[in-house]
């Protein structure tokens, strides 16, 4: 079990040399730090965790810049737990970068969905409305709240409230590429949360030692360079063949 935090950027798309499109996150990854070692010996199980998102010390508080400085590290925005670790493989203070994965890893990726405020019962739970008639009288209501028997609410009963807001976790998704320069991790498919929010990434939990062959890319460069390539062979065709024309004349 290995992880990193990072911050999602967006979505986009990249091509293979196939011509395949495979639509893509960006998460940009901040290197991480970490800033404290659980044990099972002292703390009851073993963790890691890691600290991102640097911040001004004026941001902070006097017990938050005490625990990042045992790092021998600035204060940070982020704090996680990664569970599941050899913590043995890691000391405290130590710097893990997007090389800790690779391209064709296959990974669970955390974040806290988008918030969409209070809704009913239509949107939240996907239910069905009433005849939109004005002598129906039941257009969007909640419905039956209940039975006669028990004479209460029942525990569990899907009802109007807070949509969104929470923690989820998408599984087995594909890291397509690993960029160490600009520090940007692509993972194939889309993953929780806003623009600019955290998300965490880490080892399936279903498939912990899965990998699929890396895509070969093409970039915007290359597939320049293929053209211009092209656009010159043509035209040097079409030249030896006005060439012979003129000479057979």
């Amino acid at each position: 079990m290995k992880g990193i935090l990072g911050k999602k950027v967006g979505m986009t798309q990249v091509f293979t040399k196939e011509g395949k499109l495979i639509p893509v996150t960006v998460i940009e990854v901040e290197p991480n730090v970490v800033t404290q070692i659980k044990t099972v010996e002292k703390d009851g199980y073993d963790a890691i965790q890691l600290a991102t998102d640097t911040i001004r010390e004026n941001l902070s508080n006097k017990p938050a810049i005490g625990h990042t400085k045992k790092a021998n590290t600035t204060p940070k925005r982020f704090l996680r737990e990664i569970r599941g670790v050899n913590v043995n493989d890691y000391t405290l203070g130590q710097i893990i970068g997007v090389d800790v994965f690779e391209a064709g890893e296959i990974v669970d990726v955390t974040g806290t969905s988008k918030g969409k405020g209070f809704q009913g019962v239509i949107k939240r739970h996907n239910q069905s409305r009433g005849p939109m008639g004005h002598g129906s009288q039941y257009h969007r209501g909640v419905g039956s709240l209940g039975t006669m028997l028990p004479m209460h609410v029942l525990k569990g009963k899907k009802m109007p409230g807070q949509m969104g807001n929470v923690q989820r976790t998408v599984q087995n998704l594909e890291i397509v590429s690993v960029d160490t320069e600009n520090n940007v991790i692509l993972v194939k498919g889309n993953v929780p949360g806003p623009k600019k929010s955290l998300v965490m990434i880490r080892t399936a939990v279903k498939k912990p030692n899965a990998k699929n062959e890396a895509a070969d890319l093409i970039t915007y460069i290359q597939a320049v360079e293929a053209n211009t390539e092209t656009v010159e062979k043509e035209a040097e065709v079409a030249e030896e063949t006005t060439t012979e024309e003129k000479t057979e004349e």
